[in-house]
């Protein structure tokens, strides 16, 4: 897809919307005084958190861009739609700063629920559903449907939606549907951390670069959005604090004291990890391409982002003001593969690595064959 209002709206918008936060304390008072253990668990489990949907959504996005099911092909993300992403987060994020200084928060927040709570649904059944397929049984009863909607009748009928499912989809998604009631009613950090993963995991599975230099201007681009917002205004700490959505994942600092009912809360905006996510699962998807059996670009982008949210973190605690991460992940993650190309005489090859969406590698294939019969 070349135009990025073809990105699907919800995921990129919406994760982009709280992608600098960074690391700060949440619900904090001036009575409670986080414990070091506390303080190292709740950073901990972020950083542990960030890179799972980071490693498996990166892994499924290389049978991703394989697929031959409509519904589950990648949307690519351009050069053009890449230069145009961080005024539209921008535009977003300003959009919403105002809507919570004009409108009462309470009704704004009950609507995003009810919106997010669909969204969350579908995003966890789809993260399930390999899993579900490895634990049912052969035997397992597992009948197919089609959910077919068309307009018009005879010749000019046109399909509106064309789904596909079985059994152990249903019963994925009745499981989601549990977690999304237990989030609707209770705001529950677990049950807004499984959604928040599920959006991460499937963001980096489902958006895909087209090469290096386009994933170098989007992720340079977000990198002065993230810097702005943050220093330079407090648009985006307004809004991470407002807008009660699993567009973050959090983790309780008073876990050890409160138990499950804690309630000052370290978070991570989900930008954080997808922005650079879909920048690590192109590397990988570099790595597969040169067929050498070596994953060298995606591990050393991997523990690039692992130094980065921690250096992240450390400045965080050190100067006690929340801090866009993207400031210290943009530099690392690209960087540190630059680096391991140079040193491998790769770099030209690696810049040149180039993805075409999967509607347009089909004609290509397709022609080539054609002409092969008319030889």
């Amino acid at each position: 897809m070349s135009e990025a209002d073809q990105i699907p709206a919800p995921v990129p918008e919406a994760l982009n919307v709280s992608d600098s936060n960074g690391t700060e304390s949440m619900n904090a008072t001036a009575k409670f005084v986080a414990t070091p253990e506390g303080t190292a668990l709740a950073y901990g489990s972020l950083v542990f958190m960030a890179l799972l949907p980071i490693f498996f959504g990166a892994l499924r996005s290389v049978s991703c861009s394989k697929a031959k099911n409509a519904s589950d092909m990648p949307e690519t993300i351009t050069g053009r739609d890449a230069a145009r992403f961080p005024i539209i987060a921008s535009c977003t994020l300003f959009g919403l700063y105002l809507f919570f200084k004009v409108f009462s928060q309470e009704y704004i927040n009950l609507l995003l629920s009810v919106y997010f709570f669909g969204l969350g649904v579908l995003a966890l059944s789809h993260t399930m559903s390999p899993l579900m397929s490895r634990i049912f049984p052969a035997s397992f009863p597992n009948k197919q449907f089609q959910l077919l909607f068309t307009q018009g009748s005879g010749e000019s009928k046109e399909e509106i939606v064309n789904y596909e499912f079985d059994t152990k989809n249903l019963v994925c998604l009745m499981i989601s549907s549990v977690v999304g009631v237990w989030y609707l009613l209770k705001k529950h950090w677990i049950a807004n951390n499984l959604f928040g993963l599920a959006f991460a995991l499937n963001g980096v599975e489902l958006l895909h670069l087209n090469n290096v230099s386009t994933g170098c201007i989007l992720l340079g681009g977000l990198f002065v959005y993230d810097v702005f917002w943050v220093f330079g205004t407090n648009v985006m700490v307004t809004v991470a604090k407002s807008f009660e959505a699993p567009i973050k994942l959090v983790f309780p600092q008073d876990l050890l004291e409160r138990g499950l009912e804690a309630s000052n809360f370290a978070m991570l905006g989900l930008g954080d990890i997808v922005i650079p996510g879909i920048f690590i699962a192109l590397l990988l998807r570099f790595d597969v391409s040169l067929k050498k059996n070596s994953r060298t670009y995606f591990y050393s982008s991997f523990l690039a982002y692992i130094f980065g949210l921690g250096l992240t973190i450390f400045v965080m605690h050190t100067f006690k003001h929340a801090q866009p991460a993207l400031l210290y992940l943009v530099p690392a993650c690209v960087g540190f593969p630059v680096i391991v190309a140079l040193f491998k005489g790769e770099l030209t090859e690696m810049f040149r690595y180039e993805e075409s969406p999967p509607e347009e590698e089909g004609p290509k294939e397709d022609s080539s064959e054609s002409e092969k019969k008319d030889q």
